[in-house]
């Protein structure tokens, strides 16, 4: 959760407000993040009690979409902006698992997010790791130092998982994707979740972030905003959902209970011929 802003003009690590990458990590239960963030993340879980679950399930999100992505449809590129602070299971080591020879980067714009990739954003021998320093509204800087590690000619795993909902303007969130979504080749994916405001807690949350002294103000959207992001795309079953119920892991005690982030994964198709 990042790739949005930066904490300040020079670049440097911001100890004074919570910042969302830290705010997250405080949520997943690790140990990155300031007394500012703990208080910004309290703050916020004491008006609205999900939103601990929506964060982690969202992380759980992530696993199934990878292993979905490296196993069932053999993709071996994974380009994931917004990454946040690395913790266990990051998207390298849940594909690299499944296909040792997966190459993955990294964005962030978050320097304390920087520190820690570099650190333990590791690869295995036969694939490759790599970061970019990066705000996901210059798209065109993303590809093209991306394009060091990835082949773009084949296809690639767009992930942005709890980012687009700190873009607040509906028309730069399209710029940003159809730059993106445009760069990728047929046969790639898209996976992101993003804040729902089908679901009443939503509200409450979204206030409680905005108001919390974040510099990273967010905006809910409703499952068919969401599902709007993926136009010109072929959608997975089981669709826009939330996060807990995107192909659930089997469990004895039925389906899980939603959470306020909802998902998605869709596919990248041939262009259409000219009839």
């Amino acid at each position: 959760m990042g790739a949005v802003g930066g904490e300040g003009a020079d670049g440097g690590i911001r100890a004074d407000r919570p910042v969302s990458a830290r705010v997250w990590d405080y949520w997943l239960g690790g140990k990155d993040h300031y007394e500012v963030d703990r208080r910004a993340g309290e703050a916020v879980a004491r008006q609205v009690p999900g939103i601990v679950s929506a964060a982690r399930t969202d992380r759980l999100f992530l696993g199934r979409a990878v292993r979905y992505l490296a196993g069932e449809q053999g993709v071996r590129q994974f380009l994931d902006i917004g990454t946040g602070l690395p913790t266990a299971d990051n998207t390298h080591e849940i594909a690299q698992r499944v296909a040792p020879e997966s190459r993955i980067v990294y964005v962030d714009n978050d320097p304390l997010v920087l520190v820690h990739a570099r650190a333990l954003l590791t690869s295995s021998p036969e694939g490759a790791t790599s970061y970019i320093d990066a705000d996901v509204r210059d798209p065109e800087h993303i590809l093209d130092e991306a394009a060091a590690t990835l082949d773009l000619g084949e296809p690639v795993a767009l992930m942005m998982l709890a980012l687009l909902h700190l873009v607040t303007d509906d028309d730069e969130v399209r710029r940003i994707l159809d730059r993106l979504v445009g760069a990728l080749a047929p046969g790639s994916f898209v996976a992101l979740s993003h804040a729902c405001l089908d679901v009443d807690v939503t509200h409450t949350a979204v206030k409680a972030w905005n108001e919390s002294g974040t510099p990273h103000p967010l905006k809910a959207r409703t499952s068919a905003e969401i599902e709007a992001l993926f136009d010109g795309l072929e959608l997975v079953e089981p669709g826009i959902v939330s996060c807990s119920r995107w192909r659930p892991e089997p469990n004895p005690w039925g389906e899980p209970q939603e959470t306020m982030t909802f998902c998605g994964v869709a596919r990248k198709l041939p262009a259409r011929g000219r009839s």
